[in-house]
Order: structure tokens, then sequence, then C-alpha cells
């Protein structure tokens, strides 16, 4: 049974940081592409970014982009999403999501999409006050 846990969410100060952690199990992470999403309130699911199965790809939603890093420990099973400098337009929901196929073609676009991802996590609240 595949099973995605994210952990490292928080209320922080606008400008603050966070370190975002997601744990896979039951599967061959290292085989798969891996993505982060947000909700917020009232919202619907938005990507974040995406890291290819070997993660030498990456991609990231512009909102995001020079203050956020994704990366992967294929050897622990784990993706993290290092979240600088950040808004209060950050506030949500994080998910971590991972691809329905093995092996593919990192392609960018396609990642942005959440019907590309099958499993989920069940989500970390980040928070970030003015």
């Amino acid at each position: 049974q595949v099973q995605l846990v994210e952990s490292g969410g928080g209320l922080v100060q606008a400008g603050g940081s966070l370190r975002l952690s997601c744990a896979a199990s039951g599967r061959t992470f290292s085989n798969y592409n891996m993505g982060w999403f947000r909700q917020a309130p009232g919202q619907e699911r938005e990507f974040v970014a995406a890291i290819s199965w070997s993660g030498r790809s990456t991609y990231y939603a512009n909102s995001v982009k020079g203050r956020f890093t994704i990366a992967r420990d294929n050897a622990k099973n784990l993706v993290y999403l290092q979240m600088n400098s950040l808004k209060p337009e950050d506030t949500a929901v994080y998910y971590c999501a991972a691809d329905r196929v093995a092996f593919r073609t990192f392609q960018a676009m396609l990642l942005t999409k959440p019907s590309e991802y099958d499993y989920w996590g069940q989500g970390t609240q980040v928070t970030v006050s003015s």
C-alpha cells in the first residue's frame, strides 16, 4: 500500500522559511517523478513544484520560482520542499504527490496537472502571517 506522509508545516512570519518533507512507502519511490501542490481555502489545488525520478530535473510555478526549492533523497524515500521568503499568499495546505507512471520522461507542463498523480499525502498546513 502506497503511503505519502507530509510534515514540517506550521506558522511563520512573512519573510521566514520552512522545510516540508514527504516520506514515501509502499512503492519503489525512486522510479517516480514527484510533485508538491497546495490548496488555500475556497481555491482549487495549485501546482507548486515537481522533480524528476532521478532528481536531475525540476520545475516550479512562477509564483514560487526563486523562493522555493524541491529536492529528493531516493535512498531515504524522501522529497523536500524548502520554502524561503514566505509570503502571506503562500498560506495553504501543502500536498506531495507521486506520478502515476514509473520512469516517465519529465514533462514539466504535464506534471502541473493533478490528474497526472495517483497517490497523495494527507497535507500539511502552512500559515504565513503578515
